[in-house]
């Protein structure tokens, strides 16, 4: 059991059905097109949605800065979950991401979990806002390309 005191969670209903949603977690020229917060793009190295699979990508800002994520995949359960570990180089924890039917959409349940209090300190005043701009940018992705994922 996670620790409430460590974890960011972010929930949503988005308007798609599950496997939707979930294909846009883990197809990667689908990911690359909604992850991150506002005005970011991605160049994905590696992709392996799967246990134990390989997660490198590269974040780039709008204001021109490159942001370097490696994660490795600990769980993936088609349309129900999707667990990775963000290794480096900055900022680990667990996400754990879990996706229920629900009236009109696909509930999503985000929840990242920090390794120690100091982590999460270093964290909490711009992941909350960032994951939902992700949930905007996913639900945007969805809306307007309804038939692609």
């Amino acid at each position: 059991m996670s620790d409430p005191n460590l974890t960011i969670r972010t929930t949503r209903v988005v308007k798609a059905p599950r496997n939707q949603v979930f294909r846009a977690w883990t197809d990667a020229a689908l990911l690359a097109r909604w992850w991150g917060p506002n005005g970011f793009t991605n160049t994905i190295h590696v992709f392996e949605p799967r246990s134990g699979g390989a997660w490198s990508l590269t974040m780039h800002g709008p204001d021109g800065a490159t942001y370097a994520n490696e994660s490795r995949f600990v769980e993936v359960v088609a349309n129900e979950r999707i667990v990775f570990e963000h290794l480096r180089p900055m900022h680990p924890f667990i996400a754990e991401v879990h996706f229920a039917d629900a009236v009109g959409g696909t509930h999503i349940d985000w929840r990242m979990i920090h390794p120690d209090k100091e982590e999460y300190d270093k964290v909490i005043g711009f992941v909350p806002a960032a994951n939902e701009q992700n949930l905007d940018r996913l639900e945007t992705l969805l809306h307007e390309h309804p038939h692609e994922p």
